[in-house]
C-alpha cells in the first residue's frame, strides 16, 4: 500500500503533478474541512462510483486518519492500479499547517451525534438502575435493542430524530425582497 506524506503532497500539487483526490469520508465531515480539491466518494459509495477515478492517473485516498482510506484501497484495489494514501489524512494535513476548504459551519457528524446519545444512554441506565431504582436498566436495553434494530435495518430511528434537530438543518438564506413590476 502506497503512502504520500502532507507536505510531499502539497509539493507535488504546487508542481503540477496531475493527481485525483477522493475523500472517502461522509458529506458532513467532507463539508467541515477537507483537502483543497478533494471530491467526495464515501467509503460507503465507492464500490458504486468507481467510475469516478480517473483511469490514468494517481488516485490519492484521504479520510480524517487514514485508516478509511485504508480499508477503501483494500476494497478497490483490484479495479485501480494506482492508488496512494494520505499518510495521517485530513489530520496529519492540517497538522502540517496546510489548508482545508470548508463549506458548512463545523459540526459533528450524524454518526458520531448517534454514538453519544446512545452512549450516553445507556450508561445513565446503568448507573439509575444501581443507584436509584433496577428498572432503570431497560433504558439501556432498550438503546442496545435500538442499536440492533438499526443495525440489522440500516434505519436508525435516534438518527431520524437527530436529524430534525436545529444544529442539524441547514442554515436558511434570508428571502429575496420581492421585486415589484410596474406595467
Amino acid at each position: 500500500m502506497k503512502r504520500i506524506a502532507p507536505s510531499q503532497l502539497k509539493s507535488n500539487l504546487e508542481q503540477g503533478h496531475k493527481v485525483q483526490l477522493i475523500d472517502v469520508r461522509s458529506a458532513a465531515e467532507y463539508a467541515a474541512g477537507h483537502v483543497p480539491g478533494a471530491l467526495n466518494v464515501p467509503m460507503d459509495q465507492i464500490e458504486s462510483r468507481l467510475d469516478d477515478l480517473a483511469a490514468d492517473t494517481e488516485v490519492i485516498l484521504v479520510c480524517q486518519s487514514g485508516n478509511r482510506a485504508c480499508m477503501t484501497h483494500e476494497m478497490i484495489e483490484s479495479h485501480h492500479n494506482n492508488l496512494t494514501i494520505l499518510d495521517g489524512g485530513t489530520k496529519a494535513w492540517q497538522e502540517c499547517g496546510l489548508p482545508v476548504v470548508s463549506s458548512t459551519r463545523t459540526r459533528w457528524s450524524l454518526d458520531r451525534q448517534v454514538r453519544l446519545g446512545a452512549g450516553m444512554l445507556v450508561l445513565i441506565g446503568v448507573i439509575l438502575s444501581v443507584t436509584v431504582q433496577p428498572g432503570f436498566i431497560w433504558l439501556a436495553g432498550f438503546v442496545g435493542a435500538g442499536l440492533t434494530f438499526a443495525g440489522l435495518t440500516d434505519i436508525c430511528g435516534m438518527a431520524a430524530l437527530l436529524s430534525k434537530m436545529p444544529w442539524n438543518r441547514p442554515a436558511t438564506p434570508a428571502p429575496a425582497a420581492k421585486k415589484e413590476v410596474k406595467a
